[in-house]
């Protein structure tokens, strides 16, 4: 192994670290706590935190192993599954990114009627559309033989077999980016640019009715006025920020790996391996990533995880404690349930 492959087979390791741990804390916010589990953003966060979970522990292995051997790390039957979940997966994750944009759109831009825009089977029927739509592509991958070992990307992926086929290879490759990356990204700017118009217009009302205040306030400390001031600025940034973490993660991610693929079915264009490498490791950067940007930083998910390490706790001081045993049959199960 050259240094490259050293640095990239470190890179995948600790991702799959952090992927494996922050995704289980997600599932386990989702099992344990009754409010996110009725609230409709909590079937996307879940779904998309459970499909990034098989992704770290499927085919990250695949990867890392291809790197370290050099070669294809399983056999044909398993590294074609592994393809197969890969490119079902894929498009899974993808589109529940579009689903939660879709949701905190609609919560954003129309919030009285949420309720009925929006319901929980309303969810639910996207969320079996996802997996149906991801199943589609992933059958018919699986039908045509182009899942493989991939020694560009060193991993088990879809790739052209035979010359002969290139021509339904290149016709499958390109309606499978565009009714996944494409659309779950058009998806994301049409949405999250709709909700950061909306935040920047109540970011407005609030800075005119701020300034008001403070000319009537004629009293009023000249530190306590430059503080208003300084808020206003970081609340008109926060919006900002968000939107462009969410779209710009997404494009970071996945665009140099998508690029790449479609690049490479010019049949006089070689893709060089350490490139196609790197462009694997960026998108498997995005399943470590995900928890964080859409459910652990959140005040509602900390809140349940700060719970149930506290119930752990008073467990450990206090393991045959009478008053925690009628709470611990009222809430029996995840360390009782985090409302």
């Amino acid at each position: 192994m050259d240094f490259t492959e050293i640095l990239f087979a470190v890179f995948i390791a600790v991702v799959v670290i952090v992927s494996l741990i922050s995704n289980l804390l997600v599932l386990l916010c989702f099992i344990c706590s009754t409010e996110i589990r009725k609230q409709v953003p909590g079937i996307f966060i879940m779904n998309l935190s459970f499909c990034n979970l098989l992704i770290t522990v499927l085919n990250m292995p695949s990867t890392l192993l291809g790197i370290v051997k050099h070669q294809q790390p399983f056999g044909d039957c398993i590294c074609r599954a592994v393809s197969f979940l890969e490119t079902f997966l894929t498009i899974n994750t993808m589109l529940s990114m579009a689903a939660l944009s879709i949701d905190k759109w609609i919560a954003v831009v129309f919030p009285l009627s949420y309720s009925n825009k929006m319901r929980y089977k309303d969810a639910l029927f996207m969320m079996c559309y996802s997996w149906f739509h991801s199943l589609t592509f992933a059958m018919v991958s699986l039908l045509f033989s182009w899942v493989d070992y991939n020694h560009i990307y060193a991993t088990c992926t879809l790739r052209l077999k035979e010359e002969r086929e290139r021509r339904n290879f290149t016709v499958f490759t390109i309606v499978f980016h565009a009714t996944s990356f494409m659309l779950s990204l058009l998806i994301l700017c049409f949405t999250y640019l709709k909700v950061l118009k909306v935040a920047r217009f109540h970011c407005k009302r609030i800075d005119i009715i701020t300034m008001q205040t403070l000319l009537l306030l004629v009293d009023i400390h000249p530190s306590v006025k430059q503080r208003c001031l300084v808020e206003q600025k970081k609340r008109r940034q926060r919006a900002t920020k968000k939107i462009s973490i969410f779209i710009g993660s997404f494009i970071i991610c996945f665009a140099p790996y998508v690029i790449t693929r479609l690049i490479e079915l010019l049949p006089f264009v070689t893709i060089n391996q350490q490139w196609g490498i790197l462009s694997k490791c960026l998108t498997y950067s995005k399943v470590a990533s995900d928890p964080f940007v859409y459910s652990l930083l959140r005040q509602q998910y900390k809140k349940v995880l700060i719970n149930i390490v506290n119930r752990m706790l008073k467990r450990d001081l206090y393991p045959s404690s009478g008053h925690n045993s009628s709470l611990d049959t009222e809430n029996d199960y995840c360390l009782q349930r985090t409302n």
